[in-house]
């Protein structure tokens, strides 16, 4: 990677550490019904989710097939099992969470979870933001354009996990866990910049975090007591799908 895009990774990754640090003072977003924003968002993560980050992963598969020497069958299994793994772990943690809040709460002790499972839940997902901010680095399109359509979804994205996370344990997030998702962010960039692995590794780390990414965009949008819109959904799809189809058109 040339210094040019290193530096732009670079700052890419300060970007995602500051949504970390200031989504608590999003006030706009802490709204009930839900904030038509986060449903925008949303959007823009399932765009990404079907138009970046699954055509991808087929792309991983063929990596496994020239490293493993498997049939294409089973190298395709190999690469959306580990998705399947990355979804699974991220849903144990948010059914802890879930269950935690309900047991605190028949025993009256409020509607927040146990301190160790809220910060069970901020491990997971710093893993998860270690390995994003490390493939900043190692990504298939490494051109501007795409690192900025990636940028622009990801962010969003952050926004939203990040938004989430908080609600369940404000005064933690605020004084303890945001830091420890800057960290996880800028550690893995900075190890992205000294160390390579080989090409399945990077298959097989691209899978997991594509496996957790969906499971959280589905967590944000689907359940009925989020009272997610509509239509700022579905705009945030519809314009990042557009302006996917029109990098596609300028760089065919």
């Amino acid at each position: 990677m040339t210094a040019s895009l290193t530096l732009f990774t670079g700052l890419m990754a300060v970007a995602f550490c500051l949504v970390h640090l200031l989504v608590g003072r999003l006030r706009f977003l802490d709204r009930n019904p839900r904030s038509r924003w986060l449903s925008f968002a949303g959007g823009v993560a399932v765009a990404y989710v079907f138009l970046h980050m699954l055509p991808e992963l087929g792309a991983h598969v063929g990596t496994f097939r020239r490293a493993t020497g498997l049939e294409a069958v089973r190298a395709e299994s190999a690469v959306y099992g580990l998705a399947m793994i990355g979804l699974a772990v991220f849903y144990g943690t948010e059914r802890a969470l879930k269950r935690s809040r309900s047991e605190r709460g028949e025993r009256g002790d409020g509607d927040r979870p146990e301190s160790s499972v809220f910060w069970l839940h901020i491990a997971a997902s710093s893993l998860l933001i270690f390995v994003i901010g490390y493939l900043l680095n190692h990504r298939e399109d490494a051109s501007l354009a795409g690192l900025a359509l990636y940028f622009f979804a990801m962010t969003l994205h952050f926004v939203t996990a990040d938004f989430g996370t908080r609600v369940d344990h404000p005064e933690l997030y605020d004084s303890q866990g945001r830091w420890a998702l800057c960290a996880a962010t800028l550690g893995g960039w900075v190890l992205g910049t000294q160390v390579s692995v080989p090409e399945i590794a990077i298959g097989g780390l691209f899978a997991f975090v594509a496996g957790a990414i969906v499971l959280v965009v589905l967590k944000e949008e689907l359940p009925e007591e989020r009272k997610s819109y509509f239509l700022p959904f579905a705009g945030g799809t519809l314009l990042y799908a557009a302006l996917v189809l029109g990098e596609q058109a300028l760089t065919a």
